[in-house]
């Protein structure tokens, strides 16, 4: 994504020359995106709030269809935030799609808070669920973060916590996890230090990194943000 600057250069004017602080410059695109949701108000709402964040381009559709037909025609955009439930088909199958076609950040934003529904998003590629009953600010946030190459969940979607939960790990082999990994992984993902994880649970810096090594090698990771798609996208944390 380009970042945003404003040149030192001066226009002249008949009166003589204004700083170019003084002058409006055209805000440039940070990111391009597509919406798709078969509700006009929400589908605007959204468009309007990405493009107050930096999108310069964002196209909108109702349908998978149209959703495939924007798709074809532009390429993969920045981001995607798409509805589940389409009147002409899955919204599942049309995230699988896009992620296939080279789509890297997709937000899901759902009325179902279905621990299902959560899990085949994640698993099928998407980096966000975010609920439609979600405050503007947390849609913000969750968006801000996939754009940063995080994985977010909406805190309303409940976590699917229990021991010997199992996650697929970068080898497609299934690891258990301890209830207390998965305890520091959603701290992981909440975007604590080990420092701030060890005063949460009472624990020791190195007792910490201890449990992220042994994390790592279930998961085949020592990437934290890798470690915590995994379990997000297997429904291990929220």
């Amino acid at each position: 994504m380009a970042a945003v600057g404003y040149g030192a250069a001066v226009r002249s004017t008949p009166s003589g020359a204004v700083p170019a602080s003084l002058v409006p410059h055209p805000r440039e695109e940070l990111f391009s995106a597509l919406v798709v949701d078969d509700h006009p108000l929400l589908r605007e709402a959204i468009a309007s709030r990405l493009a107050s964040m930096g999108a310069g381009t964002v196209h909108e559709a109702a349908s998978v269809a149209g959703a495939r037909t924007h798709a074809l025609a532009s390429g993969p955009c920045d981001l995607a935030v798409l509805d589940l439930a389409l009147p002409d088909g899955s919204g599942l199958d049309l995230l699988c799609e896009l992620r296939s076609q080279g789509w890297q950040r997709i937000v899901v934003l759902a009325s179902s808070d279905e621990p299902g529904a959560v899990r085949s998003a994640f698993q099928a590629g998407a980096q966000a669920y975010l609920l439609k009953s979600a405050s503007p600010a947390m849609v913000t946030d969750g968006v801000r973060r996939v754009l940063e190459g995080e994985v977010y969940a909406d805190t309303g979607v409940a976590p699917m916590h229990a021991s010997g939960t199992r996650v697929t790990g970068t080898d497609n082999t299934p690891q258990e996890l301890s209830a207390r990994e998965v305890e520091v992984l959603q701290l992981v993902a909440d975007g604590q230090s080990n420092k701030e994880i060890g005063d949460t649970l009472s624990l020791s810096a190195l007792t910490v990194k201890s449990h992220l090594s042994r994390i790592g090698r279930k998961l085949g990771t020592g990437d934290r943000a890798q470690m915590v798609a995994l379990a997000m996208r297997g429904g291990v944390i929220r």
